[in-house]
């Protein structure tokens, strides 16, 4: 393959520059809300020790706080195209965002760590109302095509992912309730962007069933991204809900971490992991950042403090290059329409980030503190040999991406 930056001098650069950022209102205030929406993921990470401590909790009753979260965005996947193809893509939105602002609200005003833990529920349903519209809504609205689309999105993803354990830092450093609170007044703002800029979107010619979403698992394609994303979820969550009670810093630290964790997480899923797509191929370069991913939590959890928080923030590299390509096989490896494939993927994907905050502590209960790092290892490499295994039924999508407008594009957005 032709490497497309040498090109990038010429007109076609200069025709696609820019293009991410001309996009209409309803894409950007889309985007903001999910901003917000991601955020609410890594919130509680710099603050899980004060949540224990504040609610005389174990490490294992607060890692439910995702268990709950997610194992609830999962089975909600099954309902979020049912919802919107019968609603509409804004008023599904609205819902998901009315949601967290109340389930958010409540979780700062929790007794015991059950209350919390139901509250995150709560908040996991709305968050995943919102989330997979969100991203229908972005890929449909947005200027420049279904890429750059993408990037668009892992954009706000990387962006929430990076601020979401910074606010959660510096709101938390006072009271532990305070980043519930704040959140639920963002998620309000983000429903006012959404009820004024963005119109009811077109509702698709087919309703789609409670069922369809299993039904497109039977695509050889997206059933082995979906399994192989499985076990990649099970060493991102690991290390996102498990390693601050390792690290065991203030929250101020924790937050610092988690927030350059967030940036490298941005910098790669928009800037990095185009290019390498360009340049290698996707499978190539999904499965070797995937086994870079199980070297690095293995040496997390062998070595030093230092070496933990070193190999914490080199993480997110790995995660946002393996973030987008991910969400490119899964929207683009099956005929299924998107809302249905991306509803399938994230089915499954989901299920192991609820299960790595539940096991992770209490492998550690059962074992010594390096074991989950182990599984953790284990579980990327696992990741990497369905790729390798499974790269005839995903070479259609990785022969037919062309990223080099999403690249130019995205480079763009960082060179303005």
């Amino acid at each position: 393959m032709d490497d497309p930056f040498s090109a990038g001098a010429g007109a076609g650069a200069d025709a696609g520059a820019g293009s991410i950022l001309r996009q209409p209102k309803a894409v950007w205030a889309t985007a903001g809300a999910s901003v917000v929406a991601f955020m609410g993921i890594g919130l509680v990470d710099p603050i899980l020790p004060s949540i224990a401590k504040g609610l005389d909790a174990t490490a294992g009753q607060v890692s439910l706080l995702f268990t709950s979260y997610f194992l609830i965005t999962a089975l909600a996947m099954l309902v979020t195209g049912f919802v919107s193809s019968r609603i509409g893509g804004r008023k599904t939105l609205l819902l998901g965002l009315a949601l967290v602002v109340v389930f958010a609200g409540l979780a700062g005003t929790s007794n015991s760590v059950a209350e919390l833990v139901g509250f995150r529920a709560g908040w996991g349903l709305g968050n995943a109302l919102f989330v997979s519209t969100a991203l229908a809504v972005i890929v449909g609205a947005a200027a420049g095509g279904s890429a750059a689309a993408i990037l668009l999105y892992e954009s706000a993803l990387g962006l929430g992912m990076a601020c979401g354990p910074l606010l959660g830092a510096l709101l938390g450093n006072q009271s532990w309730r305070y980043p519930f609170f704040g959140t639920a007044f963002l998620m309000a703002i983000g429903f006012l962007c959404i009820t004024v800029f963005l119109k009811e979107q077109p509702k698709p010619a087919r309703k789609t069933s409670l069922l369809d979403p299993l039904k497109a698992l039977g695509h050889g394609g997206l059933a082995s991204a979906a399994v192989s994303s499985f076990f990649y979820n099970y060493t991102f969550f690991t290390v996102l809900a498990f390693t601050p009670f390792v690290l065991d810093m203030t929250p101020y630290k924790s937050g610092a971490v988690f927030f350059a964790w967030g940036l490298l997480l941005a910098a790669f899923s928009v800037l990095v992991a185009p290019r390498l797509q360009a340049r290698f191929g996707s499978l190539k370069v999904l499965g070797g950042s995937l086994v870079l991913l199980a070297v690095d939590v293995l040496v997390l959890g062998y070595g030093s403090h230092t070496t933990a928080v070193v190999c914490t923030i080199l993480s997110g590299a790995f995660i946002g290059v393996n973030n987008t390509v991910y969400t490119e096989l899964a929207l683009g490896v099956s005929d299924a329409p998107r809302p249905v494939a991306s509803a399938g993927y994230n089915f499954v994907r989901w299920f192991a980030a609820a299960a790595a905050p539940f096991f992770a502590p209490r492998i550690e209960g059962w074992s010594n503190i390096h074991i989950p790092f182990v599984v953790a290892a284990i579980t990327a490499a696992l990741g990497a040999l369905v790729v390798l295994v499974r790269r005839n039924a995903l070479t259609h999508e990785a022969e037919e991406l062309e990223p080099r407008h999403a690249v130019e594009d995205s480079v763009a957005v960082f060179a303005n």
